[in-house]
């Protein structure tokens, strides 16, 4: 299973595309909003949501039936941006869950700028 393919076609919101990367008894949740879906579910929630968006796939780690994948996906008008970490559980080739953390991008928050800890990510 190619999961950097799979999350073009996430960004691209081509719903075909992504209902063949799951089995279809498959769920994903999504934990930071208290969310579960079923496939369909999971396609109309990303399928709908407004804007069109663009992002990268910036880390790949694989462990026999698992991957996980952190990606950055911004509006792209680069409005919005967010950091996803996506945790799949992969049956014949083919995602049997996700389990999904998102994050909205932004500022350090100014408590910590007045301790003058931290700096940019480079």
């Amino acid at each position: 299973m190619d999961i950097v393919e799979f999350w073009k076609h996430v960004l691209e919101q081509d719903a075909d595309k992504i209902r063949a990367y799951f089995c279809k008894d498959a769920y994903v949740n999504w934990h930071c909003t208290n969310e579960h879906f079923n496939v369909e579910e999971y396609i109309r929630a990303n399928c709908e949501y407004p804007g069109d968006w663009t992002g990268e796939v910036e880390r790949v780690e694989m462990e026999n039936s698992r991957i996980i994948t952190v990606t950055h996906v911004y509006s792209k008008e680069r409005t919005l941006s967010f950091h996803v970490t996506s945790f799949f559980s992969i049956e014949d080739s083919k995602i049997k869950s996700v389990d999904e953390y998102w994050a909205d991008d932004g500022e350090a928050p100014e408590w910590r700028k007045k301790l003058g800890i931290g700096n940019p990510i480079p």
